[in-house]
């Protein structure tokens, strides 16, 4: 799909990806470029799916129905199983629930007209782990899970499906210190861009910031055992994790 002439929704748009993504479409022509955001304050999440449905109804009044949407809002939460039921909850809204009321005002316009385009935001992480943070890692691949999903079932109906997995890229959510996602090099927000524009127009289905990641899916394919061990290395090597014995 190119973007020029068509309407676009970008969350998560106040910075980072979602700024530039939102940025490369107007330049790319699109007729119309909405961008929303939301503070991560936990008592505003229950009213994501309203805000979702009010955005995407606004938007269709606005400029005509939606070609694009692309679902891009994230946050991280630090810690493995431990971490509060709050942070494990939010990460699942934000990462995964918000993806699903995005489908559920779009899918029914985009089949009536037989076109669209679902761009969904998960990580490298959602491929791979988050070394850092449980609550991420799980919801990130439960996202690619959803992605996955809905290609099945409306890619040949009209409607593209598209997921990006960063690895890192310098954002509001990149912080100081030891990363192992950062092994590869940190790319800025409009390389980023440029490579959802090229991956839009192919249609094609999984856009990685890093090449790199795909071999080490393939890694990981081919030898979960050790791939594991791999990863508990890296781990402690990030980390500074020292092991007795």
């Amino acid at each position: 799909m190119h973007v020029k002439g068509k309407v676009c929704v970008v969350t998560g748009a106040a910075s980072g990806i979602g700024e530039a993504v939102a940025r490369a479409y107007a330049e790319a022509g699109a007729r119309g470029v909405v961008v929303a955001d939301l503070k991560a304050s936990r008592d505003r999440l229950a009213k994501v799916a309203g805000d979702i449905d009010g955005l995407v109804a606004a938007t269709e009044a606005k400029y005509g129905p939606v070609d694009v949407f692309f679902s891009n809002a994230g946050l991280s939460r630090k810690g493995q199983e431990t971490a509060s039921d709050a942070d494990w909850d939010v990460s699942w809204r934000v990462h995964v629930m918000s993806h699903v009321f995005a489908a559920r005002a779009l899918v029914p316009g985009m089949l009536a007209r037989g076109s669209g385009y679902l761009l969904n935001t998960a990580s490298a992480a959602g491929l791979l782990a988050s070394l850092n943070s449980m609550p991420y890692g799980v919801t990130k691949s439960a996202a690619v899970a959803l992605a996955e999903h809905l290609a099945i079932q409306y890619a040949d109906r009209g409607i593209c499906v598209s997921v990006l997995c960063p690895q890192s890229v310098q954002t509001g959510m990149t912080t100081p210190g030891p990363s192992a996602a950062r092994v590869d090099g940190v790319l800025q927000p409009p390389e980023v861009a440029r490579m959802v524009i090229e991956a839009m127009e192919a249609e094609r289905f999984l856009i990685l910031s890093h090449p790199q990641v795909h071999e080490y899916m393939q890694r990981k394919a081919s030898g979960i055992d050790r791939w594991l061990t791999g990863m508990r290395r890296l781990r402690d090597k990030t980390y500074g994790i020292k092991r007795s014995g």
